[in-house]
């Protein structure tokens, strides 16, 4: 008699093809979206490392140093990427659309890495020059918007509406998995020799770019038609719809209120992730942890619902009192501060989250298009875009009203979050009037 099968190799055959295809593609633009935050990460590991800072304003400026302005001259870097990138965002899903996304992302990610790897050469070649380093880090960030609607298109191609919520809340941990190893690769080198910081960052991004070029299936058809050999050159069929334009995907129902909501969602978000630390220390990673808590309970409680516009208000109506909370624990000491902050982490980017990833990739497959998928890059690309105005913007407001107090920045923190919660009003009442016609029915 033969040797029963091992449960393990009767669960893994269980498997059929198309459902291995699916979690390739998961895992491979979940690691080549970590490599892009992880390249992103060296800077702000720079900034809270003193000696740093003031190693890179000597660079620049050949001078002994002034302990008021090296601050604000890492703040130019930081705000020439963030502008580069909110600007580059608008174009680069109008591109994405049009091209390859395969080969656009590959391109990406190789001159990311070259930019980055760049900026470690300023440390190594000893290049005493701010424009230099402005240069690399406005062409970096306009570079590494090639990542996020490609990404997101695919993971859109491949999963339908059905889990959509769940599955990229999980897929979206990529972040914070780039942000702690970014964190962890920056700081190995940053008190022996800083260039190397960005140097190994910007040759994991490369090589994962190669990786991609390898090996990322953009669309389930490319495989099929593959498999059949079919006689026609391109990997598409012949009567494909042509691309959206800005304005038409401007037009799709819900694009600009989710794009506003975003503004102010990210605004929130990125200043809770850009000042905190420098706030609470110990509390970098386990906001990270929570961050991704927050996006995957928000996709959760959306697929259930089937309202995404919904599930993103009760957040946002929640985080502000816990934004108030939170200002009120800071004297009951450290351990009911972080408590009180991870909660807040959660609740602020749990719609954060749902919008860049299942509600993108909803509108963009939205049934005004009739079918029409090739809208997905373009309207990923406005809302994030959209989005990234608020990241940049929050942290300098932060920066300017810090000096008064962290209550101010809090006050400001819950009326962004307010302005959020306003601008899904209507989409709400839209989800809640189909509810009553057809129980259970999304707007996507």
């Amino acid at each position: 008699s033969m040797a029963p099968i091992p449960p393990g190799t009767r669960f893994l055959a269980s498997f059929n093809r198309d459902q291995w295809y699916r979690a390739f593609t998961f895992a491979l633009t979940f690691l080549l979206y970590t490599s892009f935050h992880l390249s992103r990460k060296p800077i702000s590991i720079v900034k809270v490392t003193q000696p740093l800072a003031l190693n890179i304003w000597y660079l620049c400026f050949s001078v002994p140093i002034d302990r008021n302005n090296y601050k604000q001259l890492l703040g130019a870097m930081d705000y020439s990427f963030l502008c580069a990138y909110a600007i580059g965002m608008y174009l680069s899903g109008i591109i994405g659309e049009r091209l390859p996304i395969r080969l656009y992302l590959t391109v990406g990610m190789l001159t990311s890495g070259l930019f980055t790897c760049l900026f470690g050469l300023g440390y190594v070649y000893d290049i005493h020059c701010l424009g230099f380093y402005i240069f690399v880090q406005v062409a970096n960030g306009l570079v590494q918007t090639t990542g996020w609607p490609s990404v997101v298109t695919c993971i859109g191609n491949w999963f339908g509406k059905g889990r959509r919520g769940l599955i990229m809340g999980l897929w979206n941990s990529h972040t914070s998995v780039g942000n702690i190893l970014g964190s962890l690769i920056a700081g190995y080198y940053v008190s022996s020799n800083w260039g190397l910081s960005f140097i190994v960052p910007g040759v994991i991004i490369a090589a994962m770019g190669v990786i991609c070029f390898l090996f990322l299936i953009e669309h389930p058809n490319d495989l099929k038609i593959a498999s059949a050999q079919s006689s026609a050159p391109s990997s598409h069929s012949e009567a494909e719809p042509s691309a959206i334009s800005f304005m038409g995907a401007l037009r799709i129902p819900g694009v600009v209120e989710f794009s506003l909501c975003l503004l102010f969602a990210k605004l929130v978000s990125y200043t809770f992730l850009f000042w905190l630390p420098l706030y609470i220390t110990k509390a970098g990673n386990s906001i990270s942890v929570f961050v991704c808590v927050g996006g995957i309970l928000a996709g959760v409680i959306s697929d259930k619902l089937g309202k995404r516009a919904t599930t993103c208000a009760v957040m946002l109506l929640l985080a502000a009192p816990t934004l108030y909370g939170f200002s009120m624990m800071s004297q009951f000491g450290l351990g009911p501060t972080i408590g009180m902050l991870l909660v807040c982490g959660g609740l602020v980017n749990g719609p954060y989250a749902l919008i860049t990833t299942a509600v993108s990739a909803g509108l963009g497959t939205h049934k005004s298009l009739k079918g029409n998928a090739r809208a997905l890059s373009t309207v990923t690309a406005i809302i994030d875009g959209t989005g990234s105005i608020g990241a940049a913007v929050g942290p300098l407001l932060a920066g300017l009203l810090s000096s008064q107090g962290w209550d101010q920045v809090l006050y400001m923190l819950m009326t962004a979050d307010f302005l959020a919660l306003l601008l899904l009003l209507r989409l709400v009442m839209k989800e809640l009037c189909s509810h009553r016609k057809r129980p259970g029915v999304s707007v996507e």
